[in-house]
């Protein structure tokens, strides 16, 4: 999104199990741990990604911030973003789509980036070869893939775990902070 002058998203697509649409992936001290956003009707949506609702009967939100807080507390830039992450978390979606376009939103303005977004408005299938279409290029259970596409970084805890790329902006953004920008570009899908 970094290096791109439109943004298209598409709220219409369906839902796709095992993809990074309801999940993030951040790294603990064990490592690799995966927070994913509970869905109603669980992974059996066969409806857009617009009607996708969240299930809101579990308090998944603190149980993420907790997780976010818990892992991230020590590193350089966690406090310095704290308030707006934390304000997002504990903010109350219906649907999954609301919540992902708030995270982006959240994300830019952080990092200062001047993003701007169109919606599809209807499905489309296959766009032409001058589109870059990211819908179905991560996958959560594959998340390893390519690693040596990754210009390394230091996580919390490499030391113990080694590097793990693919993870979360979050993970990024918290140890590099507005540097993160520098790492943004050379992370083409």
């Amino acid at each position: 999104m970094v290096s791109s002058s439109d943004i298209l998203l598409d709220k219409t697509e369906h839902f796709e199990k095992m993809s990074f649409r309801n999940r993030y992936l951040v790294a603990g001290a064990d490592g690799i741990i995966t927070l994913s956003i509970p869905v109603a009707d669980g992974r059996q949506q066969r409806k857009p990604m617009n009607e996708v609702r969240i299930d809101n009967k579990t308090n998944w939100q603190v149980q993420h911030w907790r997780t976010l807080v818990s892992v991230y507390n020590r590193s350089p830039y966690f406090e310095f973003y704290r308030t707006e992450l934390e304000t997002l978390f504990l903010k109350k979606f219906e649907f999954l789509c609301d919540f992902n376009q708030e995270s982006i939103n959240v994300l830019a303005n952080l990092l200062r980036l001047k993003l701007e977004f169109q919606n599809t408005g209807s499905f489309i299938k296959h766009y032409p070869e001058t589109v870059i279409d990211i819908r179905t290029a991560f996958r959560s259970n594959q998340y390893n893939l390519q690693p040596e596409r990754f210009k390394p970084y230091h996580q919390t805890f490499e030391e113990r775990t080694g590097f793990f790329p693919n993870l979360s902006m979050l993970d990024l953004l918290f140890a590099e902070g507005r540097n993160a920008l520098s790492f943004l570009p050379d992370q083409q899908a």
